[in-house]
């Protein structure tokens, strides 16, 4: 093909995309769209297969392939121009039964050419639990409306009655009819500019473009991995549930121009929704594969050939009907995305040519709070604490991780400001901001994660209600890398005012107002929570901290004066200097050489020591 024409169409392709993502941003009324970002629009060829994958959470590229192609089997001879089609079943194709795809056909002269599609957490699902996170569901039947594959437009118009049919069954209709009606918006805007560039160029040629596409994604990313070391490399992640924990481990191995994931060994399906299915374990794979190792590559089908995924049935991450998902992407698919990480990051550095690329895992560990009840308008809300958005970034081999961050699956993600959220729930923060002592310790520093707390405030009802899906309280997830330490674990507090103060009390005051200062103590007694529907009523106040990111090498090779700075800035407390880093401050704060020369001999010391007993 003519370069130059392959080139404007390539980029033609992405600015499709990009407007298609706008425009959905700008019909949806939900935060946790357009503030946090929890979206994806991508391009897919006649076949389903992925043509070029867009920004947002980025495991939904493969998992909406699928689900074209499910389409495709399902209306064989029935799909028309205008359609549109919808699934949410994670059985077939979707992560969760939140994340609705809307799927439309693209046609030219009558015949289907290309399929664009999109995914939005909607408002509300029906789910035992409002908001979509539904830990208290035995099974995938009482998570909410969930469909294989069904026609919502029908040759542009819009099919009334199965979309009252799903109204039915949601608590908030008005709200996800506007979710629903954006992503139709999106798929009609990239339908339109396809059928636009295939009007100029042909659809042959645009179709050879495409083809050659591909095969550039996969030349390149063969390359790439050729360039990288043989070997094999393992990681483990850990989520507690309730008093239980379960294990998801990885094994990657890289041969040549291959990769292959095995989850073998991974604990079998749970009973509570922090499970994934196949197609969504393969998403959370390659969910950080995409940034990490196809950075400068575009995302699609020759992305995904040179890569195999091993996942045992009945196992954890790839669970069976039954089995309740609806936790999964904060659950078994973000340990999935973490485990990928690790292992892709140790490969990295294992390689002189890539060593700089490699980074500790990013923000591990989601915390999914959804707020419900009247708020102080009188109306009933819905909604996320989309701070589970900031994340904190993983150390690097050459400098520290990106306080509140974001994260790697989701390179568009953020948090809404504290005025949007207060406008629209009965609640008042009493602080947010960065979590003293939270990123890994390292040669190079993880990120900091944050800590907040709220309150009700002018709530007709006394309060609001919450729906927590807080896995992580008790194992780090933010793995380290190269001697790095993991990120700081989250950590979910109920505090009760009038209340006799425990222990549980101190250590909620402790980390509300430690040593970065500057916080009120949190007055009352705190209760560890992490899994279900609480009350937040009166003057109680909900504490929330969230995982930093992982550290990479020694902490003890870190620059001291980085240290010093680190506890000036309020990122690491004057405690943590001294037992973690050996670094001694003096009463000003400056760096004590001599005496950090004396800590850091001794604890070298007594690890040689203890090498040696053992």
């Amino acid at each position: 093909m003519d370069p130059m024409t392959f080139s404007i169409i390539r980029h033609r392709l992405f600015r499709i995309v990009d407007e298609a993502v706008i425009t959905l941003k700008h019909v949806s009324g939900s935060a946790i769209t357009n503030e946090g970002h929890d979206l994806m629009v991508s391009l897919y060829r006649a076949d389903g297969s992925l043509l070029m994958g867009g920004v947002g959470f980025l495991h939904h590229l493969t998992s909406a392939a699928e689900a074209c192609k499910s389409i495709i089997r399902r209306f064989e001879g029935r799909i028309r121009e205008g359609d549109i089609y919808l699934l949410n079943d994670p059985y077939t194709a979707a992560l969760h039964t939140s994340d609705i795809y809307l799927v439309a056909p693209i046609h030219h002269d009558g015949e289907l050419v290309a399929w664009s599609a999109c995914f939005v957490h909607v408002y509300d699902i029906g789910a035992m639990n409002p908001g979509g996170f539904s830990p208290q569901s035995p099974d995938i039947f009482t998570e909410g409306f969930s469909s294989p594959g069904i026609k919502i437009v029908d040759r542009g118009e819009m099919v009334d009655d199965v979309l009252d049919t799903m109204l039915n069954m949601v608590r908030s209709p008005e709200m996800v009819t506007l979710d629903l009606r954006s992503m139709i918006a999106c798929n009609n805007v990239a339908r339109e500019r396809m059928q636009a560039l295939i009007g100029k160029y042909g659809a042959e040629t645009v179709d050879a473009a495409g083809s050659e596409l591909i095969r550039q994604s996969e030349d390149l990313f063969r390359a790439r991995l050729r360039e990288l070391p043989d070997g094999e490399w393992q990681s483990r992640q850990y989520l507690d549930v309730d008093g239980e924990t379960a294990v998801v481990r990885l094994t990657m191995t890289k041969t040549g121009d291959r990769l292959a994931f095995d989850f073998t060994g991974s604990s079998p399906q749970s009973r509570y929704a922090i499970n994934c299915t196949r197609w969504a374990s393969l998403g959370g794979l390659f969910a950080p594969l995409f940034p990490l190792l196809c950075y400068d590559i575009t995302w699609n089908e020759g992305v995904i050939r040179p890569v195999e995924m091993i996942a045992p049935e009945g196992s954890i991450v790839n669970c069976t009907r039954p089995a309740p998902v609806s936790v999964a992407t904060v659950a078994a698919i973000q340990s999935v995305n973490n485990a990928a990480c690790a292992t892709i990051g140790k490969m990295l550095a294992a390689s002189d040519t890539y060593r700089a690329q490699a980074t500790a895992v990013w923000h591990a560990n989601h915390f999914a709070i959804f707020k419900f009840g009247r708020n102080q308008k009188g109306g009933e809300a819905i909604g996320i604490l989309t701070e589970t958005f900031a994340g904190a970034g993983g150390a690097r081999s050459f400098a520290d991780g990106v306080e509140i961050g974001g994260e790697i699956p989701n390179p568009i993600s953020r948090m809404a400001n504290v005025e949007t959220v207060e406008a629209n729930f009965p609640i008042r923060y009493l602080f947010r901001k960065r979590m003293i002592d939270s990123g890994g310790p390292g040669e190079w520093r993880g990120g900091t994660g944050g800590e907040m707390a709220i309150t009700p405030h002018k709530a007709p009802d006394g309060g609001i209600h919450y729906v927590i899906s807080g896995k992580g309280a008790r194992h780090p997830m933010s793995d380290g890398l190269a001697g790095g330490l993991p990120g700081a674990p989250n950590r979910y507090l109920w505090i009760k005012p009038g209340e006799s103060s425990g222990e549980a009390s101190g250590e909620a005051s402790g980390e509300a107002s430690g040593e970065d200062g500057g916080d009120e103590r949190i007055p009352g007694a705190a209760n560890p929570v992490s899994w279900g529907v609480f009350p937040l009523m009166g003057e109680d106040a909900l504490y929330v901290r969230w995982n930093g990111g992982g550290g990479f090498g020694d902490p003890l090779a870190r620059d001291p004066d980085r240290v010093a700075e680190d506890v000036r800035k309020g990122l690491v407390s004057r405690t943590a200097a001294e037992d973690i880093y050996a670094v001694a401050l003096g009463d000003t704060g400056a760096v004590d050489r001599s005496a950090t020369e004396r800590l850091r001999s001794g604890r070298l010391a007594a690890r040689l020591e203890g090498e040696q007993v053992s």
